[in-house]
């Protein structure tokens, strides 16, 4: 039987192009190779699509953040939209065009901006190619918190209070101490509680996230804020939420089925009990080995699990979401679940939780690397 050929994308423009490099280095040494050929396309931080480049099986975090970059060996990939599945082709250094084959799917591991926002997935809509992961809707509006959250609240889906500015005109020269009484005066009114977590709208990763502690602090709340606008102009200040961050797995292979849910897990921050205030930051994601762990399934009530797992499903079906999504969400004390973001392409390493959450409900890496392809084959 004929290998199905899958397009495997990584990289990107986006600030989580590392994550992605590594995220596919992953995908790539697990994928069956008895069933799938890989057709491995890297996107620069440009924004220049290549093949043949460096191999990203060799990438690992500990060695560093690894980036697409074009090589003597790497050649630019053209697409000719009309052609669909036939489309993608490899420019030579004469400039004649090789076609890479047909493509019977594309995997596009790629988080953040021009990869998980709808953008690329539009492309292969106009293209008629199958691609794993969420539409342009879902795509589009779970990178987008504030969008989210306007989803998820009229779903009847609790989420955290919270404001969204818009900070387009606001004064950059002043790191925006000019509107600092203004943003706290917004705050005040909306009766958001302290601790506050600022935050961009549309990125990732916790990039641009502060934690504003002083309540009154005008200027630490702009700090905030000019900080998070640098990733994006529209940032949201939420209310803290005394809960405990558990996060879920949903996984759709084909659009339309019933979506199944894992075992919740949860990020447990070890350096907590030595006394750092921390919170789960770029850092404790990935490049701390020792400041967090992964729990699955989280060491809660098999009840509240389960309310966590019918929560995450709803949330999903909400989005229109398909193919798969980590839904991550507060449980608090007395076991309300409220949903924090709906990431449409997760960390996807061996270590990630949406791997791990699979793996403890029973779907190793490589089978849901294959449940996850074969769902859009044709």
């Amino acid at each position: 039987m004929a290998k199905q050929r899958i397009v495997v994308m990584y990289g990107g423009k986006a600030d989580e192009h590392s994550i992605s490099c590594i995220s596919a280095a992953g995908v790539l040494r697990a994928l069956d190779t008895d069933k799938f050929e890989a057709i491995e396309v890297g996107i620069t931080k440009n924004g220049e699509w290549i093949v043949d480049g460096e191999d990203p099986r060799k990438w690992n975090m500990s060695e560093g953040l690894p980036m697409v970059e074009k090589t003597d060996s790497s050649k630019d990939v053209v697409l000719d939209v009309a052609l669909g599945q036939d489309g993608f082709f490899a420019r030579e250094d004469d400039g004649t065009l090789t076609s890479l084959g047909h493509v019977d799917a594309v995997l596009p591991v790629l988080h953040g901006p021009y990869g998980e926002d709808g953008t690329i997935q539009g492309l292969f809509e106009m293209m008629n190619v199958p691609y794993v992961g969420c539409g342009v809707l879902a795509s589009a509006a779970c990178m987008d918190k504030h969008y989210t959250k306007v989803l998820l609240a009229a779903a009847g889906i609790p989420v955290a209070p919270g404001i969204t500015l818009d900070v387009r005109d606001y004064d950059a020269a002043s790191e925006f101490a000019a509107e600092a009484d203004e943003m706290l005066a917004a705050v005040q009114q909306a009766g958001l509680q302290y601790p506050l977590f600022v935050k961009p709208s549309r990125a990732g990763s916790s990039f641009g996230v502060t934690k504003v502690e002083h309540e009154g602090d005008a200027a630490e709340l702009a700090a905030a804020v000019f900080e998070a606008s640098h990733h994006d102009w529209r940032v949201l200040v939420e209310q803290g939420i005394d809960a405990r961050e558990i996060e879920c797995a949903v996984l759709c292979p084909k659009a339309g089925e019933a979506p199944q849910a894992s075992w919740p897990g949860e990020i447990v921050l070890d350096k907590r009990a030595e006394g750092d205030d921390q919170f789960y930051d770029f850092d404790s994601k990935y490049v701390n080995s020792d400041a967090s762990h992964v729990e699955v399934p989280a060491s809660l009530p098999e009840e509240t699990l389960n309310r966590v797992r019918e929560t995450a499903k709803k949330a999903f079906i909400a989005v229109d979401g398909t193919g798969l999504s980590r839904v991550d969400t507060f449980v608090t004390a007395d076991g309300e679940v409220m949903v924090n973001e709906i990431n449409t392409m997760p960390g996807f390493t061996p270590i990630s939780m949406y791997p791990k959450a699979w793996e403890a409900t029973g779907v190793s890496y490589t089978d849901l690397i294959t449940t996850l392809i074969e769902g859009v084959l044709r």
